[in-house]
């Protein structure tokens, strides 16, 4: 499937994808550390920088990353060489007060990982498929912090490995055009 680009956006962009054929081959430390440093000079509300991150690059981590994944994200993202759980911090530092963009802010710092990634020609895809209840246990997260997402972080692998319903979902996907996000079109 093609996309369509009706303007001039950065290729970055343009070549982001989220695909779930993964190399078992591993990332260099060195990589990992840059996009997670790439995620930390995302925009966020007072600085605050809510992100927080749990790293999974060893076989007992991972093990434990896995076993939080539904099925229909297991059959595939179990060949990721890296699995990174993202969580938000729901309060200001500062006082302690609620941080209603919390959320916001971690949504940047993802994308900002992704891009960096894809620089690097690393795949990265984001999933909501995942116990977070059995996250929070596991990984002894406390209540300070919302589970935000799992992503699945690796090389791109060989599409026969998927299951033919996945074989052929395995291309990016079509965008809405700009008149659908638009609430306030002829305004």
């Amino acid at each position: 499937m093609t996309r369509i680009f009706k303007h001039d956006i950065l290729p970055l962009i343009k070549e982001r994808w989220s695909p779930r054929a993964y190399s078992e081959e591993k990332i260099s430390k060195d990589d990992l550390y840059a996009i997670l440093e790439a995620a930390s000079y995302a925009p966020s509300c007072f600085n605050e920088q809510p992100w927080r991150f749990i790293l999974a690059d060893d076989e007992k981590t991972l093990t434990k990353m896995r076993s939080i994944l539904y099925s229909g994200n297991l059959q595939w993202a179990q060949k990721a060489p890296v699995l990174l759980l993202i969580a938000a911090k729901k309060t200001f530092s500062l006082n302690n007060e609620e941080n209603f963009w919390h959320m916001f802010d971690t949504g940047t710092a993802w994308g900002f990982l992704s891009l960096e990634a894809q620089k690097r020609g690393i795949i990265t895809h984001a999933m909501g498929g995942f116990s977070m209840s059995k996250a929070r246990k596991l990984f002894k997260i406390s209540d300070d912090y919302e589970i935000v997402t799992v992503v699945a972080i690796g090389r791109y692998g060989d599409i026969s490995q998927l299951s033919d319903d996945l074989k052929q979902r395995e291309h990016p996907d079509t965008r809405k055009d700009i008149s659908e996000l638009l609430l306030n079109k002829g305004e």
